[in-house]
């Protein structure tokens, strides 16, 4: 599964946190609602997705993504593709790795 980095170092997903009023721990709790196993994402990695220090992450999986924009498009109607830079999808199919034959 591909991994989407967030946009501007978090700064568009903390906009839109803000607008929605919602801290981390709340957007955490909103994530549970639109999670279809109803478990949500955990109020730390939202901390990390949306802060800016040490422990800040650049990515994560769509999964979580798109749980954390679905909670805020509920509230702000930002889009998943404001918040997380969605990787293009590959096509390159030249297989990469040396046959047996051709091994020194």
């Amino acid at each position: 599964m591909p991994k989407l980095s967030r946009k501007g170092a978090g700064q568009p997903l903390r906009d839109a946190m803000q607008r929605a009023g919602l801290t981390g721990p709340e957007l955490a709790e909103a994530t549970k609602e639109v999670d279809p196993t109803g478990r949500g994402i955990s109020p730390a990695t939202v901390g990390r997705l949306a802060g800016r220090g040490k422990t800040a992450r650049d990515r994560c999986e769509l999964e979580t993504a798109w749980v954390i924009a679905d909670a805020l498009h509920r509230r702000t109607n930002a889009p998943l593709q404001d918040l997380f830079a969605i990787p293009a999808h590959s096509t390159v199919t030249v297989e990469r790795s040396t046959p047996d034959a051709e091994e020194e």
